[in-house]
């Protein structure tokens, strides 16, 4: 049975018709232990590979050459990426694309097809500080209404500086990693482990505390 309803299939077929430039790869990586969503998170990529030519999909096994590679122990995850040599697992859902975070998947596959992340020149002159990795996990769940806006700030960033890493976990998937960080409410965003705040924060504040993370490690590495 299809996930996409025949009206949200015509709508989003038009919306990749007219806004698509260049094919974007959906990774999907899954697990045969434990892994409540991973036929879903699978069939989802296929339905929206079935509305442009421009959406390849490729799925692999966690524990598999590529996920080594590319650092990814969970399942279901879902890398949205270029589908070219510059391939890349800094756009990242950890935890099924669904619900509110549908929306975050569609606006990733338009932003890596045409190479743009839709930033502000003074937003985007502050991502050009960051040269050392920096890694942003955006906590959400499937009915939180403001997540996609910090999900998509987060993988906007990491379009735009092949230094940042941006993932979506979905919190009730992974209990334990939100219990980890405290999540209590959504979204929650770590930055590099060391840096955390709750809420759907513009690009021109986000940033900053994205800075702040940054400040952290290279004041970590000076003093080393």
């Amino acid at each position: 049975m299809p996930l996409l309803k025949e009206k949200d299939r015509k709508f989003l077929k038009d919306e990749f018709e007219k806004n698509l430039k260049n094919e974007v790869k959906l990774v999907i990586f899954t697990s045969d232990e434990d892994c409540q969503y991973c036929t879903q998170t699978v069939q989802i990529a296929q339905e929206l590979s079935e509305l442009s030519d421009l959406i390849k999909v490729e799925i692999h096994k966690v524990g598999d050459e590529l996920s080594k590679k590319w650092g990814i122990d969970k399942a279901p995850v879902t890398v949205v990426t270029t589908n070219d040599e510059n391939a890349n697992p800094r756009i990242k859902y950890i935890g099924i694309p669904m619900g509110y975070e549908f929306s975050s998947l569609v606006e990733d596959i338009r932003r890596v097809s045409r190479k743009d992340p839709e930033l502000d020149d003074e937003v985007k002159q502050k991502l050009m500080q960051i040269d050392e990795p920096i890694t942003i996990r955006v906590f959400v769940t499937p009915t939180c209404p403001y997540c996609p806006r910090a999900v998509g700030v987060a993988h906007k960033f990491a379009i735009a500086n092949s230094n940042i890493t941006g993932d979506m976990v979905e919190s009730i998937e992974f209990p334990e990693w939100a219990d980890q960080w405290g999540v209590s409410s959504v979204p929650h965003i770590v930055v590099n482990d060391d840096v955390q705040f709750v809420g759907a924060y513009p690009e021109d504040q986000f940033i900053d505390y994205v800075l702040e993370a940054y400040n952290h490690k290279i004041n970590g590495k000076s003093k080393n």
